[in-house]
């Protein structure tokens, strides 16, 4: 069984929602995002996203987009990112990876042989930003031969027709975009999620996160609440381009990311509380 599908089983048999933290892989250096990683799954985490950096990541924000230069400027391409994870394996063969980026560097390596890498070295779905489910074809297909999954984005525009093309395609879960915007355009608004959620419910069969506009534990909380998934990205990559080392960058991916474990993991004991009474 793929790993993101082991996963989300354990966690509902829990009933806990799974945390998803986002990094771009070689920022804010090379020698920081393996211990980082380790330090999110301590510090809570479920799943793993971990960025591909590229020039031109059009679905980001000025945040990932100067993590994602500033990645690029000391050396990490796809090369580096597989070896990351790689490393990452040796110390931890549970967690799920998602890789998330854009086609252009799949393309140029070969979809093929960067399925074939990526499956050696640990890597359990992709969510690429550009290939959406009408154009998933040959992707799809070549990461099936190797058991891993497609992510698909779905937003507050998808139609019900691409909503439902979607979900009929989804491996691991779909990722619905709060916001009409880039990563870190805006906070979660909280009064529109449930019905999303609900209406995107009505037409999976694989559990849906949430991301885009995710800060703070009570955001996350929030989600937590209709969603089975959340999803942090901007806040956390704002936090780790501050650090001075990757010391530090350990240190802040635990401390920024336990509260709102807790607080996603309060809200959890909260709702099996009312389903028990």
């Amino acid at each position: 069984m793929n790993r993101i599908d082991a996963r989300f089983e354990q966690l509902r048999r829990t009933h806990r929602r799974a945390l998803i933290p986002y990094v771009t892989a070689g920022y804010p250096g090379p020698d920081a995002t393996v211990p980082v990683l380790h330090a999110a799954v301590e510090a809570g985490a479920d799943l793993l996203e971990v960025g591909m950096p590229f020039s031109d990541v059009m679905a980001d924000g000025p945040v990932i987009q100067e993590a994602c230069a500033r990645a690029l400027e000391q050396g990490t391409g796809l090369d580096q990112v597989l070896a990351m994870v790689a490393e990452f394996r040796r110390r931890d063969a549970d967690t799920p990876i998602i890789l998330m980026g854009y086609a252009n560097p799949i393309e140029r390596r070969g979809v093929a042989r960067f399925c074939e890498e990526a499956a050696a070295a640990g890597v359990d779905g992709l969510l690429i930003v550009d290939c959406p489910a009408d154009e998933a074809a040959d992707m799809r297909a070549e990461l099936a031969r190797r058991d891993l999954h497609q992510i698909f984005l779905v937003a507050p525009t998808t139609t019900d027709a691409r909503l439902k093309r979607a979900a009929e395609l989804a491996g691991g879960f779909l990722y619905y975009v709060t916001i009409k915007g880039v990563t870190g355009a805006a906070n979660l608004d909280t009064a529109s999620l449930a019905p999303a959620i609900e209406r995107i419910r009505a037409a999976a069969g694989v559990p849906i996160a949430v991301g885009f506009g995710i800060r703070t534990p009570e955001h996350a909380a929030a989600a937590a609440e209709s969603a089975d998934a959340v999803v942090i990205g901007s806040a956390l990559v704002e936090r780790l381009g501050r650090a001075d080392s990757a010391a530090a960058a350990v240190e802040t991916a635990r401390d920024y990311l336990a509260p709102i474990r807790q607080a996603m993991d309060n809200t959890a004991s909260s709702q099996n509380d009312v389903v028990s009474a």
